[in-house]
């Protein structure tokens, strides 16, 4: 281990964020050095820059992600054309805000994740996998490559998710105010950070915009429901979200990772279906489904969050609620936690508030988890992913 007059005083990382929405890749430009020891690493946010996916690439992505059918070929080449995108979204983000990094930290694009076993040719296996050919985008930003970073923590006994919760500590944890950050991309993850404490809770609670996101695409022909607006007029079937909130993961202690595996193609057809048994128009169909992304963070908070909490720091501490990815912008989905979580005395926000953009918080993540494997240093929290050690995490990709 390194210590840290060992490591680079100050490095510049390019994190490469895109997520299980996956409407496109965020580059976040981190300044990062050692700080006092190799625990607490220092970062500044020097710029954030988004690309939207092309659609015809959006579509290829879709319809790779837990494919029942599709070809090697087709898998092939889409891993190679991400890496392209990952290559130019990394150039063009430099260019515009005006910053040389020195590494470079992808994480990919997940298309299969399986954090619990199941049999598979006689045995049981667990398997994760991310793609986006690293060697394309350091042979197109001529700057050395992180990416694979979820393998390790898997081989480690982990479910290789989430990874984001150590920057949460590193970026967030609080002396006096116990912190829970939560992600809302396509799946809602969180990290609960208690107030002058190392410990840490962090699981996905279920679907962000999965599940809202396919109902729009199927019923609408759009992406998502910008800002909530479709939800807002609609009705919330109550029964389908009784039923939902029954399924066995929601009751699951963590660790515990999902994804499109559990909340994707096959769920929004069958939810959109029980919706339609009670009579409910499209915009009831949305409103329902947001209410499902709602109440599956609110129950998760109630039942695993809080006890975690209130062991660890007294239950009067103040606890920020801090929110970030696209689903901070859904106004309809916000208003929903601040009315389950302000009762129970929980300040509710947004990264914005804390200079980290809410596009901007994962992709920072992976800049400092690919800073961490360049010096190699542990990038995991087994109290989160469930990995039996600390395990760093990545592999290197050379120009």
């Amino acid at each position: 281990m390194k210590t840290a007059s060992q490591l680079q005083k100050t490095m510049t990382v390019a994190g490469v964020m895109s997520g299980t929405s996956a409407d496109g890749v965020d580059v976040a430009l981190v300044r990062i050095s050692a700080g006092k020891d190799t625990a607490t690493p220092k970062l500044k946010l020097l710029g954030h820059a988004a690309f939207p996916y092309p659609k015809k690439l959006r579509e290829a992505v879709l319809a790779a992600m837990d494919a029942k059918s599709i070809s090697t070929a087709d898998l092939a080449r889409l891993h190679w054309r991400l890496g392209e995108f990952y290559g130019y979204a990394v150039t063009r983000a430099q260019l515009q805000v005006g910053v040389q990094a020195a590494l470079v930290g992808v994480h990919g694009q997940t298309i299969y994740h399986q954090g619990v076993a199941t049999k598979f040719l006689g045995g049981p296996l667990r398997c994760t996998w991310q793609i986006g050919e690293a060697s394309e985008v350091s042979s197109r930003t001529g700057l050395p490559v992180v990416s694979d970073f979820r393998p390790a923590d898997m081989v480690a006994g982990g479910q290789a998710a989430p990874l984001v919760p150590l920057f949460d500590r590193v970026f967030f944890a609080h002396a006096r105010r116990n912190r829970v950050l939560q992600n809302l991309g396509g799946i809602a993850n969180m990290s609960a950070i208690p107030a002058g404490s190392s410990d840490l809770l962090a699981f996905d609670s279920g679907p962000a915009s999965v599940v809202i996101d396919g109902c729009m695409q199927t019923l609408y022909g759009r992406g998502y429901d910008r800002n909530g607006a479709v939800a807002k007029r609609g009705l919330v079937v109550q029964p389908v979200i009784d039923a939902a909130m029954k399924l066995p993961y929601f009751a699951a202690q963590p660790p515990k990772s999902c994804g499109r595996e559990e909340f994707g193609g096959l769920f929004v057809t069958r939810f959109i279906a029980d919706c339609r048994k009670h009579k409910a128009e499209d915009a009831d169909v949305i409103a329902t489904a947001t209410a499902l992304t709602a109440e599956s963070i609110l129950h998760a908070y109630r039942t695993f969050v809080w006890p975690f909490l209130g062991t660890r720091a007294p239950l009067a501490m103040a606890t920020d609620y801090i929110v970030a990815g696209g689903g901070a912008k859904n106004a309809t989905l916000m208003q929903s936690l601040r009315a389950g979580l302000e009762p129970l005395g929980v300040k509710v926000s947004t990264t914005d508030d804390f200079n980290v953009p809410t596009e901007a918080k994962e992709a920072m993540a992976f800049a400092l988890l690919a800073w961490l494997r360049w010096h190699g240093l542990p990038g995991n929290v087994p109290s989160a992913t469930g990995a039996s050690r600390p395990a760093v995490l990545g592999r290197v990709t050379l120009p």
